[in-house]
């Protein structure tokens, strides 16, 4: 009898032991301190935190814009740790997606041009890297601005074409960093359910970093960092008043009853405000983490 579990997909990600340290000797900071995270796939998780807990430090070594000092990081089954530069950057470029605050969009390209680009720079055709930049652009409600610049754009359509860039090579992971920070919040709840919906019909696996509870209240799970460790953890599919313990494991933000399943609590106000109760209980004096922020640039 063949064991179900061989058959099973590795997981879309897996950071484990990670430790992140920054400087040396008695000026050591220790940012991450033996994270062990697993990312199924099709699976949305939010991450948040207080200031300086290592939310982007963990972002940046699960994939691989920053080296764990200890650890391993594994997506799709791939070793990240040991790869050499040029490994990292092909390994980003075509199996990362990645969605920034800020856009970073090219100015000088169109909207389709910018979605695009990846296809481009791994050697795709521009016939075929045009067509389905179109069909990104489609998908997240763009096709009739494909030929205009960003500054012809409005923030949210600008992290739109952002969306539909990260998602055109049809990515394992889809790096989400702060991706509503810059907008209003009608126009956030627009990106959000499109993360959202890349998941449940795209079978997209999505790791955001967000200060914002009503965004993590879209994603199927959210992990609590402090001081450079996951202390809590909340999910979808278990029921309400099952307030996690430090280590986190079991707990929950759920509406209805144990198993109601992860869709009954997308977007929910309740689940908002339960995870913006949890996070008062984190935020405290800073804990002496590196700060966080983009220690690592893109290569593309």
């Amino acid at each position: 009898m063949v064991n179900a579990d061989n058959e099973r997909p590795p997981a879309a990600l897996v950071l484990t032991g990670v430790t992140r340290r920054y400087g040396r000797r008695r000026g050591a900071v220790d940012a991450l301190r033996g994270v062990d995270v697993e990312l199924a796939r099709g699976s949305f998780t939010a991450v948040m935190g207080p200031s300086g807990s290592g939310k982007s430090t963990l972002l940046q070594c699960a994939v691989g814009l920053d080296r764990p000092t200890r650890g391993n990081v594994r997506i799709g089954g791939q070793e990240l740790t040991r790869m050499g530069r040029r490994a990292l950057t092909r390994l980003r470029r075509e199996r990362i997606g990645f969605v920034f605050q800020s856009f970073n969009l090219l100015p000088a390209l169109t909207a389709e041009q910018n979605v695009g680009l990846p296809l481009r720079l791994a050697g795709t055709g521009t016939r075929r890297a045009r067509t389905a930049a179109r069909d990104a652009l489609a998908r997240v409600g763009l096709a009739d601005r494909a030929h205009r610049r960003p500054a012809e754009l409005s923030g949210g359509q600008q992290q739109r074409v952002a969306l539909a860039r990260a998602l055109v090579t049809e990515p394992e992971v889809v790096c989400a960093d702060e991706p509503t920070g810059a907008l209003d919040p009608t126009t956030a709840e627009e990106v959000l359910a499109l993360l959202r919906q890349s998941v449940d019909e795209l079978g997209a696996t999505v790791l955001m970093v967000t200060h914002d509870p009503a965004a993590a209240a879209h994603a199927d799970r959210v992990l609590f960092l402090a001081d450079g460790l996951v202390v809590d953890e909340y999910t979808a599919a278990a029921g309400i008043g099952e307030a996690g313990s430090g280590s986190g494991r079991g707990s929950a933000f759920g509406l209805g009853s144990g198993g109601a399943g992860p869709a009954v609590l997308r977007g929910d106000g309740g689940a908002a405000a339960h995870i913006a109760r949890r996070m008062r209980t984190l935020t405290g004096p800073e804990t002496g983490a590196a700060p966080e922020g983009d220690r690592a640039e893109v290569a593309v």
